[in-house]
């Protein structure tokens, strides 16, 4: 395993620490009053979109160590999370504003299928610095160039759809707020098959969207939350017809030049390798029921973004995800009423009440972030935009989807939450509504082929 264990000097974007002296809160208070009324005065000038915000955000990061007893338990959690998932390696960062800093990188980087089980091995080990593809995780960042259009007045969010693409068929009555929230109505198509089969091929967005305009509806729209890839992409063909920009303009101009992301990128549909060093990306082959064939694992490290497109189509890295999470949760990129917007929520059904769905994120008792999955990867983050409490976590094997992911990140949250405090700092009041064991069960429940579970050799996709 390679790990970074010690603290770090350099600062989240979190919010401030619930337990704090009338004093601290005080200073705290000044301090995110100064923060927020320097994004006011540089984000919104004309011709300065692409200004950079200042770093860091908040209160500093604690430098020293971790407990050795967090320690252990971050890396058993981990090394449980590899297994589940049948991974051949993670890449994976808890940053506690009141405690330390962890980084990890176990395993290897999967460069080949061991001729026995037909699991992913070898190729050397994995650093904390490489990338990969982030997976529905982008469509946080799709929705958020929406809020910022909607500040700019450029669009509405509760414009219809169709007063921007004029001549679609089935849209009738749907929003963009709707497409970022998933209560449009639309359905989520079953093309999990069709894209690991044939991973290099590109898919045009409106044939992604007309397969999600074909799938049986949900509901009538702004009724039910249910989640619809389709209905991102939908979303990504109005603000572009909107803006008459393309996505990765969009994306550059309104959020990776003003938080600094040099390493995120939105590749072309032609683009199938990941840029620079990389973990490979495995998948299991899907069968006619859309079920992970275990029996036959796929290296789809080369595929087309536009399989997910707006939907999830970016790639990062691990620091990169850290900012990113910590921006999205503080809402540092928007005005406070659009904070607002972003976060007023609707109950997802057959999930817990302290779950929730705002534009492209999800809400997690106080943390706030989305789980990605793309084939090839999972990867999920999670910050507390009160404490700063920050999780990102990614593995190489999507068999087992993005709720997977997001139970780890949990998992992980909850182990840091019981870190001891660091000399000179106070432990904030950060009540999680599960436990570490919680998201340990729900890893197992939604688990696709756990390492051990079939001996056969791996088919090539494609």
């Amino acid at each position: 395993m390679t790990a970074d264990r010690t603290g770090t000097s350099g600062g989240g974007s979190a919010r401030g620490d619930t337990t704090a002296v009338p004093g601290e809160r005080h200073r705290r208070a000044l301090v995110r009053a100064g923060v927020a009324l320097l994004l006011t005065l540089v984000l919104p000038l004309a011709g300065c979109a692409q200004a950079e915000v200042p770093q860091p955000f908040g209160p500093e990061q604690a430098t020293g160590t971790l407990s050795a007893e967090t320690l252990a338990a971050l890396d058993a959690a981990l090394a449980d999370g590899m297994a589940l998932a049948g991974a051949s390696g993670a890449i994976a960062g808890v940053w506690v504003p009141w405690a330390g800093r962890w980084l990890a990188s176990p395993g290897t980087l999967g460069t080949r299928a061991d001729p026995e089980t037909g699991r992913a091995v070898g190729g050397g080990a994995l650093t904390t610095d490489m990338g990969f593809r982030i997976g529905t995780q982008t469509t946080a960042m799709t929705c958020t160039v929406l809020l910022r259009l909607a500040e700019e007045q450029r669009v509405g969010l509760d414009d219809p759809v169709s007063t921007y693409l004029t001549r679609q068929p089935g849209i009738e009555g749907i929003t963009l707020r709707q497409l970022c929230q998933h209560t449009s109505g639309l359905g989520q198509p079953e093309l999990d098959a069709q894209f690991v089969s044939n991973p290099t091929r590109r898919w045009p967005a409106l044939e992604l969207v007309s397969a999600g305009l074909g799938t049986a509806r949900v509901g009538p729209p702004g009724r039910l939350w249910s989640r619809s890839d389709a209905g991102v992409q939908l979303l990504g063909m109005a603000l572009a017809e909107a803006t008459g920009q393309d996505w990765a303009d969009l994306y550059q101009r309104y959020l990776f030049d003003p938080l600094g992301l040099r390493e995120t990128s939105y590749p072309d549909a032609r683009e199938l390798a990941v840029p620079g060093p990389h973990p490979h990306g495995w998948t299991a082959a899907v069968d006619g029921a859309g079920r992970a064939d275990c029996a036959r694992m796929l290296d789809v490290t080369r595929l087309s973004p536009s399989v997910a497109g707006v939907a999830g189509g970016v790639v990062s890295t691990l620091a990169d995800l850290k900012t990113w999470s910590q921006a999205l949760a503080a809402g540092t990129l928007l005005q406070p009423d659009t904070v607002n917007e972003q976060w007023a929520t609707v109950a997802q059904g057959g999930k817990p009440f302290w779950q929730r769905q705002g534009l492209g994120a999800e809400q997690l008792g106080p943390m706030r972030g989305a789980g990605g999955e793309i084939p090839g990867y999972l990867s999920a983050s999670l910050t507390d935009p009160e404490t700063g409490l920050t999780v990102v976590v990614m593995v190489n094997d999507s068999s087992a989807g993005a709720d997977f992911a997001l139970d780890l990140a949990m998992r992980l949250a909850a182990i840091a939450t019981q870190a001891a405090t660091a000399d000179g700092q106070v432990a904030p009041r950060l009540a999680l509504p599960w436990t570490a064991d919680d998201a340990a069960a729900m890893m197992r429940v939604n688990a696709a082929c756990p390492a051990g579970t079939v001996e056969n050799p791996m088919v090539p996709a494609g």
